[in-house]
């Protein structure tokens, strides 16, 4: 049998006497992946049809080389299989084989892992393979995926050379029917159902693993370098879980701590689990151990995996240098009392593993979209907070259409008199990112094109050029044309104007667009109302033009089309009877507009609704007014 794993009559060309000669040859070559194997184009990619019981599940699948290129491999995800980029990565290290987990560890597991990859964007990757810890990781999203649809990406990294059933997988873009029952009697393995895809990955050998592990810790480490989200320089964060696990689950924990990716130890789970969260448990200040407690360990690990004390003292090393990054492990006890559940340890390992700043954990905390890490973690008395930072988070909360952010930061002491500014206002009716409403665009061209009726038709195709940027005199324009009548929107009135133009000139004549927004002078709201109008405009033109910051945000979520957004700044601020009217008003007329341009049909009849829903609030609140004081109430409709 040759080294890699299969007969030497596999091997085609293979010169049976060569073998022969070669066994009673002196020479004792050594064999590796990279001298005695050669690569080739993949044959084999495609569709894998699983067929489970009642259910029938459909997953993407390549073998591609261990050490294939990363970038092109990412682009396979991203671009051919239509994978979104994960805001986050759980690798979940365990045991190949069989194992039994407490059902109570084993449920706490199962709703920690799919909450935490639900709630924030996570891939998880695995083996991939139909035992051990990747076949637990099944059983969790098998449970999951009966009570909602599949949106959660696992992606198994098996060895090729160990899966059952190759034979059926081979073939370019091909649709294969796959058995996962495999032979009882043979060493290879058969896929898990439960994984939306697989990267089977080669190395030439068969029925060995090991080089799987290479494949998988160069993508984690390559996904790491890519942002999570635009408007953040972080990288899509790492994080070990390790449940059960043999001595390669160690080395694979050494791996990621090395490289101050944090790790989750499941404690109770059995053999390299247990010694992890052990060892760590028994640390003394300094980081080392007692002697009885060294000895104790090492007979842990002769019993584990029957080693011999050669080989036990070898692993205890190793384990050793993983608890020299021991601030990058936590140990995850769901027999303690005092422990939270598993998805807030994952992410908050990853918050306090990493060095990131305060305001870089909300970004991430924002990202993943959980407001409660950010509340208890963050968002916390005596944390350090950066001029400006919390300014800028709430920036990305609204971009990011993240309405519990805003309003968790609004009750942290973010002012919104302070916060809105004329570019700030701008930069959020231009952004790309969240929700984004096509019709406003239309309205601009249309509203432009009314008001230059002059202009030749080159001329109207200049003004909307690709990458426009909306302003808030556009959007003045675009308020009055849906409003109709005699209504003049603020933002298209002479003072305003007058203080629009004066801020541009002041941008330009300084020459620094990039760098203003870091020098914005906020003026106090208190002394901005004892100082005049002239007074305003010459000091800081950017401080100044929003004495109703919500009912500027309200009209921007309703013609950015964010209802949710939209009914928190309702709830907020002054006049909710004629907000609600104002975005009755918008929503319908935009209803219309949708309707007129021959958009897609669902979106008149969801602007239709949205109006319907702040009509229905204007008439509880006149309802309202009227039980209350009649007289009051007739006022308030004609002030």
């Amino acid at each position: 049998r040759c080294y890699c794993g299969r007969l030497i009559g596999d091997h085609n060309g293979v010169d049976y006497s060569w073998t022969i000669s070669a066994a009673n040859s002196d020479e004792n070559e050594q064999w590796s992946v990279e001298k005695h194997t050669t690569k080739s184009p993949t044959d084999t990619f495609g569709t894998i049809k699983f067929q489970d019981g009642e259910h029938t599940y459909h997953s993407k699948y390549i073998r591609t080389s261990y050490d294939t290129k990363l970038d092109h491999l990412l682009h396979l995800m991203l671009k051919e299989w239509k994978m979104e980029l994960p805001k986050l990565v759980i690798s979940v290290h365990g045991g190949i084989q069989n194992f039994k987990m407490p059902s109570k560890l084993k449920e706490i597991f199962s709703q920690g892992l799919v909450k935490a990859a639900e709630t924030t964007g996570a891939w998880i990757l695995t083996e991939g393979i139909n035992t051990g810890v990747s076949k637990h990781v099944g059983d969790a999203l098998k449970a999951h995926s009966s009570q909602s649809l599949r949106k959660i990406w696992t992606v198994g990294i098996p060895p090729w050379g160990v899966i059952e059933n190759q034979r059926d997988l081979i073939g370019k873009d091909v649709l294969c029917l796959y058995q996962t029952l495999g032979n009882p009697l043979s060493k290879l393995t058969t896929l898990n159902s439960m994984h939306t895809h697989f990267i089977l990955s080669d190395d030439g050998t068969v029925g060995k693993y090991g080089n799987e592990m290479k494949l998988r810790r160069n993508l984690e480490k390559y996904l790491s370098l890519q942002k999570i989200h635009s408007r953040t320089r972080q990288g899509v964060p790492v994080v070990g879980l390790v449940v059960e696990g043999g001595p390669n689950v160690i080395l694979s924990v050494w791996e990621t701590v090395k490289d101050n990716d944090p790790v989750v130890v499941c404690e109770g789970t059995g053999r390299a689990a247990d010694l992890l969260a052990f060892t760590h448990k028994h640390l003394v200040d300094e980081g080392t151990l007692r002697p009885q407690v060294k000895q104790e360990i090492i007979h842990m690990i002769q019993n584990a995996f029957n080693f011999s004390l050669k080989q036990s003292k070898h692993l205890f090393q190793i384990l050793m240098e993983c608890m020299a990054h021991r601030d990058s492990i936590t140990i995850f006890d769901a027999d303690s009392e005092e422990q939270q559940d598993l998805d807030l340890a994952i992410l908050t390992a990853l918050l306090k593993g990493t060095n990131l700043s305060a305001s870089e954990q909300l970004n991430l905390a924002m990202a993943w979209d959980r407001m409660d890490i950010a509340k208890k973690q963050i968002l916390i008395y005596g944390q350090h907070w950066k001029p400006g930072s919390l300014e800028q988070a709430m920036l990305d909360a609204l971009v990011m259409d993240r309405v519990d952010f805003v309003k968790l930061l609004i009750e942290y002491g973010v002012n919104l008199h302070r916060f809105l500014t004329i570019p700030r206002l701008e930069e959020l009716y231009n952004t790309k990112q969240g929700p984004t409403n096509m019709l406003l665009h239309h309205l601009v061209r249309d509203v432009k094109q009314v008001t230059y009726p002059n202009f030749s038709w080159q001329t109207s195709i200049v003004i909307l050029f690709p990458g426009y940027k909306i302003t808030l005199i556009d959007i003045g324009l675009v308020i009055e044309y849906l409003i109709g009548g005699a209504y003049r929107s603020s933002y298209t009135r002479k003072n305003f104007r007058a203080l629009y133009n004066n801020l541009y000139r002041k941008r330009k004549r300084t020459g620094k667009v990039m760098n203003l927004f870091a020098k914005e002078k906020s003026v106090a709201l208190h002394k901005s109302r004892k100082k005049s109008k002239e007074q305003n405009l010459s000091e800081d033109p950017e401080a100044a033009g929003f004495t109703y910051p919500y009912n500027d945000l309200l009209v921007w979520a309703v013609l950015m089309k964010r209802q949710k957004m939209a009914m928190f700044f309702w709830q907020h601020g002054e006049e909710a009877t004629v907000k609600a009217v104002i975005a009755c008003k918008l929503y319908r007329a935009m209803a219309h507009e949708a309707k007129e341009s021959n958009m897609v049909d669902d979106a008149s009849e969801e602007l239709k609704n949205y109006s319907k829903q702040f009509g229905q609030l204007a008439l509880d609140m006149l309802e309202k007014a009227f039980k209350q004081n009649e007289q009051m109430a007739m006022k308030m409709l004609t002030y």
